[in-house]
């Protein structure tokens, strides 16, 4: 037996899927990010993942030994941030297709972004399942609601 948006139901279903499967390759894509920085004098590389987490420090010469302590540790925290930036740059490249219209990346992530642009004032739906939430009619049937 048919039932009243059978057709609807499976075209929601099939949207569904797609999103989900989606959603696991950007889930993957996203642990493969990562952003490199160099200092100016080639003292220090590091790598940081897409949350901005420390990957890899090294040393590519030797000058960092003829560094003073507070000299390298600026030199480590100004390559994390700059790696940081770039890792970021790359995740919101990813994202932003992914997005709603008028949804800025960088803001979002940093908890500046208006949300309420997320989600419509009234979520999609094919034209039978609003007429049917609108006048509790199933379209196309001569009277009243699926009980009859």
């Amino acid at each position: 037996m048919s039932l009243p948006f059978d057709s609807e139901l499976e075209a929601l279903m099939a949207e569904y899927r797609k999103r989900r499967a989606r959603t696991a390759e950007l889930q993957r894509q996203i642990r493969e990010i990562s952003g490199t920085a160099v200092t100016a004098r080639q003292t220090v590389m590091v790598k940081v993942d897409a949350q901005g987490g420390l990957l890899s420090i090294e040393f590519p010469t030797g000058a960092y030994k003829r560094m003073a302590p507070n000299e390298l540790a600026e030199a480590i925290q100004g390559a994390v941030a700059e790696a940081k930036v770039k890792a970021l740059e790359a995740l919101g490249e990813l994202m932003t297709p992914e997005l709603p219209r008028g949804l800025n990346f960088v803001d979002l992530v940093q908890g500046r972004a208006d949300l309420t642009k997320a989600l419509p004032d009234e979520p999609p739906m094919p034209d039978a399942v609003r007429e049917y939430i609108d006048t509790g009619r199933v379209p196309g049937r001569a009277s009243g609601g699926i009980d009859e």
